[in-house]
């Protein structure tokens, strides 16, 4: 699977074209047609940065949020739920463990 496909997968039932999609995963740091890794943290924090990246250019258009509407569903509705899912996914990225990390957690905030 490639990076671009996993995120079609987070992304399922938004459709954007393999060109837009591709340049969202370049913003994140991925390259489109490379193997998604599973095994690494940094890869699905980066599909998770691209699939909200994705959420709020959909939250910034106001055609899209002013034109909704699907059975039931309200444009009040579709903002809330879209505004949720993109709270939800910023945790859980702020919350990711990151490669890299070598355990420390800690920052200096003084110099002396």
């Amino acid at each position: 699977m490639t990076n671009l496909q996993r995120l079609e997968l987070e992304i399922k039932g938004i459709t954007l074209s393999q060109d837009e999609l591709s340049v969202y995963l370049m913003e994140s740091d991925l390259t489109p047609h490379s193997e998604y890794l599973p095994s690494s943290a940094t890869n699905k924090r980066n599909i998770y940065r691209a699939a909200l990246s994705i959420l709020e250019s959909i939250a910034n258009s106001p055609a899209t949020m002013k034109n909704y509407k699907q059975d039931d569903m309200t444009v009040s509705d579709f903002a809330d739920n879209l505004q949720s899912r993109i709270d939800q996914l910023e945790r859980k990225i702020r919350t990711m463990p990151v490669d890299e990390q070598d355990g420390n957690n800690f920052f200096m905030l003084f110099q002396s």
